[in-house]
């Protein structure tokens, strides 16, 4: 009995490391059909290349014509809100004066202080939703920026066929990148001209 299962034993041992030597003989030469058949990555040899965003930023015609807008909109939205500010004071600088000069009846006073309270609530109502407006509309702007910079770089890559292009900016996961590999200011001078055709039509 103890002679069968030492026999079974050594069997299965046998079987493990035939199978283990066929798998990875196999494997390899699976890899390497795959390599020659589409993944092509596996064999040609890793390209990089880095954009610094602060530079790119800082030139970028469309973030500066996104950041005026986004000025202006502000301006507009401070200016409206200033008008509705300035009405709220003199309608409370009113009341207060008719009150000294005992020129409203108990009721009216109580109820002009109650519409006073409801516009000044308004007001603070009307400065936190454009705040939000604010907020919001920059973060779409932000987005339309970044979303256009990747599409360039789709088409900047076609031709040159890096396997990977990384952000650099300060601060950024990226410690160090090889200056040879910066691509900056290639991309800057396509997107910008890029923008300017795509603001022509």
């Amino acid at each position: 009995m103890k002679k069968t299962n030492l026999i079974i034993n050594i069997l299965f041992g046998v079987a493990i490391v035939v199978l283990f030597v066929l798998h990875f003989t196999m494997g390899s030469k699976r890899g390497d059909v795959k390599g020659t058949e589409g993944n092509a990555a596996l064999t040609e040899q890793f390209t990089a290349a880095w954009v610094n965003m602060d530079t790119l930023m800082n030139s970028y015609d469309m973030y500066f014509d996104m950041k005026k807008e986004l000025e202006e909109s502000g301006r507009k939205k401070e200016a409206d809100l200033n008008a509705k500010s300035r009405s709220f004071e003199k309608e409370a600088y009113d009341f207060q004066d008719k009150v000294q000069k005992g020129l409203l009846t108990r009721s009216e006073a109580q109820q002009l202080q109650t519409n006073l309270a409801a516009k000044e609530q308004q007001l603070y109502q009307l400065r936190d939703e454009m705040r939000m407006q604010l907020a919001e509309e920059e973060q779409v702007k932000l987005r339309l920026i970044h979303n256009s910079i990747i599409e360039y770089l789709k088409e900047y890559n076609a031709d040159k066929g890096y396997h990977l292009i990384l952000s650099n900016t300060f601060g950024g996961p990226l410690l160090y990148g090889n200056p040879a590999n910066d691509i900056t200011k290639e991309v800057l001078e396509g997107l910008n001209k890029k923008y300017a055709a795509d603001k022509k039509k």
